[in-house]
């Protein structure tokens, strides 16, 4: 029997005829009228598909498509799976050409796509915004009622940090006049902090860490979900959406492969549909996968915001995102926001 653990070589067994059209939502393109059934274009031959992701969020989605795989019920390509606890370990896997898709945070595809002079393609944002404003109270119900407070978070100088700056901006709160940011190197720091504070404090935590603390401490209050506070500052045709994860594949991957990217998008597009619609199902998977406890999983998939968005509305979401990390910090994004060549099927 094939492990559940941080390696998983798993031979596809099973058709879906769900391809990029899955993900998207959009239609699948009707054949010519007068095309003659017996002469339509034989199937690809199936290819090996290297898949790595990231232990979290990201790689909740796969789930169901990882046990599939193992179930023996899919026989389109032969898919490998390989579950990383950092996203260091993924960036040379890709960099050799060892991995063909990976699921890893967005601004690290920005900076692999400049540092492997776009060697890589975005095909999938695969979870929105995980990170959520809890207090020990009930004082927060806006952004607003943030002035005055001190905040407690971990992850200074990367996404967290950019991503809260920019909703605290656009509410006209000034970091550092309105509102203190304490930095911590740990989540659980800024637990701890936040339960010896004397009440004009909050914390900034991520899920699924916030389910694990609340569970800990059942005072805790989910305040504000910063995904839905970045959603309501947009404005104008174009917006942006706050993100955590996409799913990548190599460029040269892509080229000579394009059926067999096209029918992992249909695969992860089922897979996302059933971990949303059947928690109590796919929180027992995310367990056995060791991806986090089944327990936490099944408390947190409902607030991890786990997506499958593809094509044009993947650019226009993630563009702007890597657009406003790119205005705080460049490198953060690898030094550029990348071209339109980034985003595979826009």
């Amino acid at each position: 029997m094939i492990s559940r653990r941080s390696f998983l070589r798993i031979a596809g067994a099973g058709a879906s005829a769900l391809a990029l059209a899955a993900c998207s939502g959009a239609p699948a393109e009707e054949p010519a009228a007068d095309q003659d059934p017996a002469q339509e274009q034989p199937a690809a031959d199936p290819v090996v598909v290297r898949t790595t992701a990231l232990k979290g969020p990201t790689a909740m989605g796969l789930v169901k498509f990882m046990s599939d795989a193992e179930a023996g019920s899919l026989d389109d390509n032969d898919y490998e799976f390989q579950i990383v606890a950092s996203p260091d370990e993924v960036s040379p896997l890709i960099a050799k050409g060892e991995v063909d898709i990976a699921a890893v945070p967005a601004n690290l595809a920005s900076v692999l796509y400049n540092k492997t002079e776009k060697g890589v393609r975005v095909i999938a944002i695969n979870t929105l915004g995980v990170l959520y404003v809890c207090e020990l109270g009930d004082s927060i119900k806006s952004v607003a009622d943030l002035k005055g407070k001190t905040i407690y978070a971990s992850g200074k100088g990367s996404t967290p940090e950019y991503g809260l700056q920019y909703v605290l901006e656009k509410n006209g709160l000034t970091v550092g006049e309105d509102v203190r940011i304490e930095w911590k190197s740990e989540h659980a720091e800024c637990v701890q902090a936040l339960a010896t504070s004397e009440g004009e404090a909050v914390a900034m935590l991520p899920q699924p860490f916030v389910t694990t603390a609340q569970a800990q401490n059942d005072k805790i209050r989910v305040a504000l979900d910063l995904t839905e506070e970045w959603d309501k500052v947009q404005t104008g045709d174009e917006k942006s959406s706050m993100i955590t994860g996409v799913a990548i594949v190599r460029s040269e991957f892509a080229d000579e492969n394009p059926a067999a990217v096209d029918a992992f998008l249909g695969h992860y597009a089922e897979s996302v549909d059933y971990v949303n619609d059947d928690v109590e199902a796919a929180a027992q998977l995310v367990g056995d996968y060791d991806i986090v406890p089944a327990k936490v999983a099944q408390k947190a998939i409902p607030e991890c915001n786990i997506v499958c968005v593809t094509g044009a509305d993947m650019k226009e979401r993630l563009s702007g995102y890597l657009a406003v990390l790119a205005d705080q910090n460049p490198q953060a994004v690898g030094g550029a926001v990348p071209g339109d060549d980034f985003y595979y099927g826009a």
